[in-house]
């Protein structure tokens, strides 16, 4: 009689395998030269309102409004992702949002007129981030997926360094509408270049004939909901990264109150994600793929503590260059634990089915971001009645609390899995 089957070791991959691939190239250098341009314009626009009308409510529904599309209209426009071929669905997509960002550098628009544009920018998003991240998987098969996630991840994280850094920069320097300009240039290359490199593939679902978008939409949703795996990684990533970046909502109030400017704006954003940099480089490289789903848990703490010790020192603190060093460095050490996104990343993508990535990932994208937008909104909302530094403390310390219970169902799924002799990484992606 035979024991339950033992999964076999999968052999690390490289970064030369990974960009061996001519299909992954201009899929992974479109995204970053896109998230480049998204932080410019949001560094921009965010100043912008918070010097117009002094309001942190205000500056954070500015930085939110890009993410509040997803919750709204993001698991119906990410089923154009399984329903249309998915290199059309991208090349689109951007070449619609790069006709919408140049309108919004018009000079003197004003700030109604800019966060309307900027709310139709962000509706291409889900349709946009659902097909790239179905297409790489359809493209990379086992570790070369692994590594290949990771280093989006990281190299994602790189690019809000520079945007953010970039846009605060050339806010002192430039006109806002310059770098909305910079960000419109970047849509149309990534659109350009999608189109000319990437290999025509049939819409996935298309065998399937006539379809509702509100039945592919609620596909995905039971998908999830049916798999535990899956609803535990989805509400783990949810609650988890909702607290860790709410503060981000309220970074300009943050930094005045603690002393900078708006390249503190700036540099404050591009912490986090500079510390989700290294995490994920030394998570892809030196940690083994066995390994990396052990480390999560470890990592989802680090994500949040620092976030509260951040918020505490900005509070006990006078304000000066070695308060707003300390709380640069908090969040820089939040971000090496915000790594643990990416085991997890690979392990939702990886076990949804082909057909169906588009409209899962759809939903797990839309409810993270809309959530990402509910925490910035919840920030300024709160920080119109309490110091932005008290208003942080909150952030993390409710988050610790908040991300135990999901935390603790994924360990337990975890070990389960390894006691039944089961691999406890997905199968392959070219289910």
């Amino acid at each position: 009689m035979t024991g339950p089957p033992v999964a076999q070791p999968v052999r690390q991959a490289t970064y030369r395998e990974v960009f061996a691939v001519a299909e992954f190239r201009p899929l992974f250098g479109t995204f970053l030269l896109s998230t480049i341009g998204d932080q410019l314009a949001r560094v921009a626009l965010t100043v912008l309102v918070y010097e117009r009308t002094d309001s942190p409510l205000l500056s954070a529904i500015t930085f939110a409004i890009s993410y509040l599309p997803w919750l709204v209209g993001g698991p119906l426009l990410a089923t154009l992702a399984d329903r249309l071929p998915r290199h059309r669905v991208l090349v689109a997509s951007d070449a619609v949002r790069a006709l919408l960002v140049a309108g919004m550098a018009v000079p003197g628009a004003p700030l109604p007129v800019l966060l309307v544009l900027l709310l139709l920018v962000s509706l291409f998003a889900p349709p946009f981030e659902s097909a790239r991240s179905a297409l790489v998987a359809d493209v990379l098969t086992g570790d070369r997926y692994a590594l290949a996630t990771a280093l989006t991840s990281v190299s994602s994280q790189m690019s809000q360094v520079v945007g953010f850094a970039l846009g605060g920069t050339l806010i002192w320097a430039l006109h806002p509408s310059w770098v909305l300009l910079l960000d419109a240039a970047t849509f149309a290359v990534s659109a350009l270049w999608l189109n000319a490199r990437l290999q025509p593939r049939p819409a996935p679902a298309a065998a399937e004939g006539p379809r509702s978008v509100w039945r592919d939409a609620g596909e995905g949703l039971r998908l999830i909901r049916r798999t535990p795996r899956l609803l535990t990684i989805v509400v783990l990533v949810w609650v988890g990264v909702m607290f860790a970046n709410a503060a981000e909502g309220i970074a300009a109030p943050l930094v005045d109150e603690i002393g900078g400017g708006a390249t503190g704006v700036g540099l404050l954003l591009a912490a986090n994600p500079l510390g989700v940099t290294v995490g994920g480089l030394l998570l892809g490289r030196l940690v083994p793929p066995a390994w990396r789903d052990r480390l999560v848990p470890a990592l989802v703490l680090l994500s949040l503590v620092p976030v509260l010790a951040a918020g505490l020192v900005a509070l006990w603190a006078p304000a000066g260059a070695g308060t707003f060093a300390v709380v640069l460095a908090c969040m820089f050490v939040a971000g090496i634990g915000g790594a643990w996104t990416i085991p997890l990343n690979v392990t939702f993508v990886q076990e949804v089915p082909r057909a169906f990535r588009g409209r899962a990932v759809g939903v797990a994208v839309s409810g993270l971001y809309g959530v990402q937008g509910l925490g910035a909104l919840g920030a300024g909302l709160a920080a119109e009645g309490l110091a932005p530094s008290g208003v942080v403390a909150l952030i993390g310390g409710l988050g610790v609390l908040a991300v135990l219970p999901p935390l603790l169902s994924w360990s337990r799924l975890q070990a389960a899995a390894r006691a039944d002799g089961v691999a406890a990484t997905p199968v392959s992606a070219g289910r």
